[in-house]
Formats: structure tokens, sequence, C-alpha cells
């Protein structure tokens, strides 16, 4: 019949932030986002399995697909879209919440650029921008850029 063939044993590491700069440097700025709304939570890291790179929860667990560290001439936007969008996915399954949530409407947020309203139809070549939580304004349609990813704190102590 076949060969037996070892089963490598699941064993992911936390990733060292030499070898990942752009994403640790991303991470940073979506966990300034994840303490200002959930602090009672430890911040997300990034592990490491099978040459992939994850953003997980504090118990190491994960739910997206694995990220690449991105070019060095790439922007530096496509890194944190890539972390943002990671840790949305990882915090929706692992901690079972939308995450961040638009105070005004109770809805789960987007990363977006700037900008871009309810017709906007993804990411396109070339397409750059500020980053933001979006919000798509819950039954009222009144969709708003919430805040800059990083700077979801100040918009949270406004008036």
């Amino acid at each position: 019949m076949g060969e037996d063939h070892p089963v490598k044993p699941f064993d992911p590491q936390r990733a060292e932030p030499s070898r990942y700069p752009r994403l640790q440097a991303a991470l940073a700025i979506v966990n300034r986002d994840f303490a200002a709304t959930l602090p009672d939570q430890p911040p997300l890291a990034l592990m490491v399995w099978e040459e992939q790179v994850y953003v997980a929860v504090s118990d190491g667990s994960w739910h997206h697909e694995g990220l690449q560290e991105p070019d060095d001439d790439a922007p530096d936007d496509d890194a944190l879209g890539l972390v943002a969008d990671a840790a949305q996915e990882t915090v929706a399954d692992r901690l079972r919440r939308a995450w961040p949530v638009c105070p005004s409407h109770g809805t789960g947020t987007h990363v977006r650029p700037e900008g871009t309203g309810a017709d906007w139809e993804g990411w396109g070549e070339g397409e750059s921008g500020r980053l933001v939580w979006w919000c798509g304004g819950g039954a009222t349609g009144d969709c708003h850029d919430l805040a800059a990813v990083g700077e979801l704190a100040a918009a949270l102590t406004r008036p």
C-alpha cells in the first residue's frame, strides 16, 4: 500500500520581530485600536507556522489565511491592510465578536481607504490612501469613516 508519512506536529511559534518588521510595525498600529476597544484583552501577536505569518489572540490561535512580509517597495499601507483584515477575522472567530464596532451604529467596521462610500467595489490595482475603519451605517445606511487605523481611541472619546 502507501508509505507511512510522518505528521508534522502543530507547533506555531511567535514571530521574530526582526524577521517580519513591516508586519510587526503594522500590528503595533492595529494593537493601539485593539487596546482602545478591548482593554481587558492581551495584545494580538504574530505567530509563524510553516513559513506563513498569522495574527493571533493571546492563546496563540488565529483564523485567517497566512500572510507574507510585503516587499520592501510595497506601500506601508499594504502591510497595515493585511494585518488589520487578519486581526478582524481572528477576533471574530476566536473571541466571537465583531471588531471594531462603530459606537454610533453598533455595527462592525471594515478596513478601507479613506473616503470610500457604500458603492466601493473593493481593492483595486494601485489603490492607495490612508486606511480607515469604515462603518456601513447600520440600518440607516449612513456610512462614514470612523477613524484612521491606529487612531480609534481618539474617535471613541470625541463628543
